[in-house]
């Protein structure tokens, strides 16, 4: 099984194919998805430390366009896949912004 390694958070297993917002909730991440993992808020960003990542999506593309978001190395961890080991940093939690997580995103 994959293994994603979350910086100051630690290392868990995750079943291939998961959504990475998913595997970061169910162990105990504080990751923001206040849309529900639509692709339109941009609050579930990851930082890409480590690990082999598809392509930007399309959908990323233009939620990224929208918000005026030009950063290298982020995505959008609702849809991203774990395929293999990783190593991402959160870009907001619900710890350091004070806000609650959306409804969940669907698998």
């Amino acid at each position: 099984m994959p293994k994603i390694t979350v910086v100051g958070e630690g290392t868990f297993e995750v079943e291939a194919g998961k959504k990475l917002v998913l595997a970061l909730e169910d162990n105990g991440v504080g990751i923001l998805h206040r849309c529900g993992g639509k692709a339109r808020c941009t609050t579930c960003r990851v930082e890409i430390l480590e690990g082999d990542f598809d392509d930007l999506t399309n959908i990323e593309k233009k939620a990224f366009d929208d918000k005026g978001l030009v950063e290298d190395n982020i995505r959008l961890s609702c849809q991203v896949r774990v395929n293999g080991d990783m190593t991402v940093r959160p870009v907001m939690t619900v710890q350091s912004s004070g806000m609650v997580p959306g409804p969940r995103p669907a698998e």
